[in-house]
């Protein structure tokens, strides 16, 4: 379906994780969600990489609002929010680049940026920005779960999907969590900022199982996933996986030349996933 200005308006995808338009369901599997930071190195290659990750089989993807103080991000994904800063990207920017791209994709846009630049621009302007520009979900990582509050009712008024996450350290609040999860579960994998890591070991298996008698919605695993192997791995003990520094990693090494490499890393991931 589309809205009055023509752009094309996904039927609450995040709801079961497949991805609708039109009432078609377009993908019901194990999914594959990436991970890149808005503006980084540039907008316009952002919006090409949103378009070509889409076709290469990329089922949702989280744009990251570059901030200057990111506190869960690791050491590939602060400098990339430092590049993008220095090269004048700017979350109005992001906003008018979203809506541009959202007439070209179907998938599921989220954006994953921290509570300090939503209060600054004003939550409600924000939310319904968000809902005007086609985007479908947001995270938030330094928002508490007891603190879902601070937004959960502007996110509900603007048909902004608000999606938890669970960690490690998360104990006996996973089934708290999971119980009001929407959407998607975001499953930490590691302790610790995100980042590639050689090996995968926190017991996030047993997490999902925790949530999974407490939900039926997608539990998706994020922080640490470096290659496809560990992609094929996590997605056989989950609904799906989330890369974020890898594919962070390839744009800072090939800047505005990174849509390439970035499609040919992406394919490989969709084929771990497919398989597992």
């Amino acid at each position: 379906m589309t809205d009055t200005a023509g752009r094309i308006r996904i039927g609450n995808p995040l709801k079961t994780f497949t991805v609708k338009c039109c009432g078609q369901v377009l993908s019901n599997k194990k999914s594959l969600i990436i991970f890149i930071t808005g503006g980084d190195p540039c907008i316009e290659t952002t919006e090409k990489l949103i378009v070509e990750m889409a076709d290469a089989g990329a089922d949702a993807i989280e744009i990251g609002i570059p901030f200057s103080d990111p506190i869960a991000e690791g050491p590939v994904i602060q400098a990339a929010s430092q590049r993008a800063l220095d090269n004048g990207a700017t979350t109005d920017k992001l906003f008018e680049m979203i809506t541009r791209v959202r007439g070209k994709v179907q998938i599921p846009l989220l954006f994953m940026t921290y509570l300090n630049p939503i209060y600054v621009y004003g939550k409600e302007r924000f939310l319904s920005a968000c809902r005007d520009a086609g985007l479908n979900g947001i995270i938030v990582p330094d928002m508490p779960f007891e603190e879902k509050g601070e937004l959960a009712a502007q996110c509900a008024q603007f048909g902004i999907t608000l999606i938890s996450m669970v960690a490690p350290t998360s104990a006996d609040r996973v089934a708290m969590i999971a119980k009001e999860a929407e959407g998607f579960l975001y499953c930490v994998s590691s302790l610790g900022v995100t980042g590639m890591r050689s090996e995968i070991k926190s017991g996030i298996e047993t997490i999902i199982a925790q949530a999974k008698r407490h939900t039926d919605i997608p539990c998706a695993i994020g922080f640490g996933i470096s290659d496809a192997v560990q992609a094929k791995s996590m997605a056989g003990i989950s609904d799906g996986v989330i890369v974020g520094s890898a594919v962070v990693k390839i744009i800072e090494q090939y800047g505005r030349d990174c849509i390439e490499p970035v499609t040919q890393f992406v394919k490989t991931l969709k084929q771990a996933v497919a398989s597992a």
